[in-house]
């Protein structure tokens, strides 16, 4: 049971997004970490805070944050994984697509998530084995994906923010006439439990775990399936800290029909071996 775990997450995730809509009303900076890797003063204050809670309720768990990260505590049994503001560049853009995520893993598996819109007030949360819920305003939903299992009619939710050829080609294989763009890799995986969509792919290695840990917890714990791309399981032990296999959300209905012609146009562009 990880009653207290996912109080605690709940709790960060919705102080974590306070802070983030304090910035988000300011004339805030950007800085580049990357060539195409922004980060705020939202992304680093949210990020102090939320470790620096976590390790104070549990100091015997290992921490990794986005901001703050530590490959040398990836093996670690229990590891909480925190991406205090997925959706950076729709941060910046002010389109609300952002979001606060906090993952538990235990033993290498993903266990508890929780995903924050702050500015819709949405909060989606979940324990694999207990079930995942919406919290939207003063109401709570159970969470179920659909069961759509014919490819053709899935509802793609794609990127809002980068799009590859790769998703072209394999949209045109599937033959999918439904798309979805969206920002946070937690909303997305938020729509596919809420029945708004059904499917996501990231066909590259350009996300890490911190970007994968909530919503696979949430979206198994609605009844859905989080792989790679050849649909294995994401292994949270790696010290590399990235998902260099891509990553692929799904409904359960379709996801057996679906996963190979994913893992065929990986391979096609070269992004598995």
């Amino acid at each position: 049971m990880l009653d207290r775990e996912l109080i605690e997450a709940v709790r960060l995730a919705r102080e974590a997004g306070k802070i983030l809509l304090e910035v988000y009303a300011t004339e805030f900076g950007v800085e580049m970490k990357g060539a195409a890797d922004p980060v705020t003063e939202a992304d680093r204050r949210a990020n102090a805070y939320i470790t620096a809670k976590l390790r104070e309720s549990f100091p015997d768990d290992a921490v990794i944050a986005e901001e703050s990260a530590n490959t040398a505590l990836a093996g670690r049994g229990r590891c909480w994984f925190v991406d205090p503001l997925d959706g950076t560049k729709e941060f910046i853009s002010r389109n609300g697509e952002f979001s606060v995520m906090i993952g538990l893993v235990v033993d290498g598996e993903a266990q508890l998530g929780v995903v924050y819109q702050p500015t819709e007030d949405k909060l989606y949360r979940g324990v694999v084995g207990d079930g995942a819920f919406l919290e939207h305003g003063d109401k709570t939903w159970s969470l179920k994906p659909s069961s759509e299992a014919e490819p053709s009619a899935l509802r793609l939710v794609v990127s809002r923010s980068h799009r590859s050829a790769s998703t072209d080609a394999l949209v045109k294989r599937l033959g999918i006439t439904q798309e979805m763009p969206s920002g946070s890799v937690g909303i997305k995986v938020g729509l596919i439990c809420e029945r708004k969509a059904d499917f996501y792919v990231l066909l590259a290695g350009a996300s890490s775990v911190w970007d994968a840990c909530a919503p696979d917890a949430i979206l198994r714990a609605a009844g859905g399936r989080f792989t790679d791309l050849e649909g294995h399981g994401i292994d949270y032990r790696s010290p590399s800290l990235r998902n260099e296999r891509g990553l692929l959300a799904c409904n359960r209905a379709a996801f057996e029909r679906v996963v190979p012609v994913v893992a065929e146009v990986a391979r096609g562009a070269g992004l598995l071996g």
